[in-house]
């Protein structure tokens, strides 16, 4: 398996001014209904040929419950991905 060449490029998640952690909760992740989901969107990817090649696609989770390909700044930003969700 490949390294992943974009871990460590970002910024520590603890913001010392304000003393919060913008890390992910573990517990929640931890979850059987998480490990599912991501199990799910991992798998999507694989399929669609985007998992770990860096084109910016990501299987995304529809309303109605289809998964479709769509750009990862757009679908993480609307599902409020590090806290910046968008207003509609």
């Amino acid at each position: 398996m490949a390294r992943n060449t974009l871990a460590g490029k970002g910024k520590g998640r603890y913001n010392e001014k304000t003393g919060r952690d913008y890390g992910y909760d573990k517990e929640y992740q931890a979850t059987p209904e998480r490990k599912r989901y991501r199990a799910r969107l991992n798998k999507k990817n694989r399929e669609e040929g985007t998992y770990g090649n860096k084109d910016g696609k990501d299987a995304s989770h529809t309303k109605k419950g289809k998964m479709v390909m769509e750009h990862q700044s757009k679908n993480r930003a609307r599902n409020g991905h590090n806290g910046k969700a968008t207003k509609k």
